[in-house]
């Protein structure tokens, strides 16, 4: 009997360890996109004043801008990203996903994720997908962190806001214009002088 316990117990442990080892597997498929401290990876898009390093958050705050990540050459197509994000009272900005660099004016190619708790000037609120899927009532509050999910897999996009659905969208087939799914990079925007967004903890996780 002992010897039965002892290898029941062997096979617990076994089995503990390998998912473990599974589970450090599924970790290192995320890459962290921002070290917390320098540009590494990023460039700055009309106005680099616009964008600041703080307590190892990206700080959005001033005349129009978009940081771009350009930290890996492959374009983005299948993926799931997240990050953390705070807004300040009566504030504005977004996260673009395929997308590419443009040196001025509002990123033309790929969706923007509306970031918005309370910007009084657009009622689309943070999660939406900008003009396509609209957002009316803020998921997430002013002066709080809070975790931002986007996956994109073939045309269909999830957002999550503190984990919870607030996008499940289908693009609808044949659409025309640069405002659609192809495949691109990330852009974090800058929207206005009065408006201050942080970002932290910006990973993205590639899929098939």
């Amino acid at each position: 009997m002992r010897l039965l316990l002892l290898a029941a117990v062997g096979l617990l442990t076994s089995f503990s360890l390998l998912q473990a080892e599974e589970k450090a597997g599924q970790k290192s498929d995320w890459v962290q996109m921002f070290d917390g401290k320098t540009w590494k990876g990023w460039k700055i898009a009309e106005n680099e004043k616009s964008f600041s390093i703080e307590d190892g958050a990206i700080v959005a705050h001033g005349t129009r801008a978009h940081a771009f990540y350009v930290g890996d050459e492959k374009p983005f197509k299948n993926f799931e990203f997240k990050c953390e994000v705070q807004t300040k009272e009566n504030s504005n900005a977004g996260i673009f996903i395929h997308t590419q660099w443009q040196e001025k004016d509002w990123p033309k190619i790929g969706y923007e994720c509306q970031v918005n708790n309370s910007y009084h000037k657009d009622p689309q609120k943070t999660g939406g997908i900008y003009d396509h899927v609209k957002v009316l009532e803020p998921p997430a509050k002013d002066n709080e962190w809070f975790t931002y999910y986007i996956k994109v897999d073939g045309k269909h996009i999830t957002v999550k806001i503190n984990d919870k659905t607030v996008v499940d969208w289908e693009e609808p087939a044949g659409k025309e214009g640069t405002k659609k799914l192809s495949e691109g990079t990330f852009a974090l925007q800058a929207h206005d002088p009065g408006s201050t967004v942080m970002f932290r903890n910006l990973q993205v996780k590639r899929l098939p």
